[in-house]
């Protein structure tokens, strides 16, 4: 029989290893991706067929200490709203300016950021 590989979500976390809480979201990131790859033991998953239940996903983690592409910023910035363009650009007053202060100079970009692109969303379903 022949099955189709599902392909994973990629969560990607722009890291600093200069900064503690870059280093907290990443072993936080590992832990949860290792626990997601895992199967549920008998003592982890007992029977509760009375509540929902919660699936655990497994996903790729990428890591990286670049900036974001533009297309990526532009990406988080639709999710948190233009107007949050400064907390996540240095200086930046919306989405025009943070794209241009990105392109001058990647290290105006703020540090950790986790983004989350779904296998669905960049097909297009």
């Amino acid at each position: 029989m022949f099955r189709f590989h599902k392909s994973l979500d990629v969560i990607t976390l722009f890291h600093s290893r200069a900064r503690p809480a870059s280093t907290r979201v990443l072993n936080i990131l590992k832990q949860a991706s290792a626990e997601a790859s895992e199967p549920a033991t008998h003592t982890q998953a007992p029977d509760h067929s009375g509540q929902s239940k919660v699936q655990r996903t497994d996903f790729e983690l990428n890591v990286t200490e670049d900036p974001p592409t533009g297309d990526q910023l532009r990406s988080i910035l639709e999710y948190v709203g233009a107007s949050r363009a400064g907390e996540l650009v240095k200086g930046a007053k919306g989405e025009a300016e943070a794209m241009r202060k990105l392109q001058e100079n990647g290290e105006t970009f703020i540090r950790p950021v986790v983004s989350h692109l779904s296998v669905e969303a960049a097909s297009g379903a």
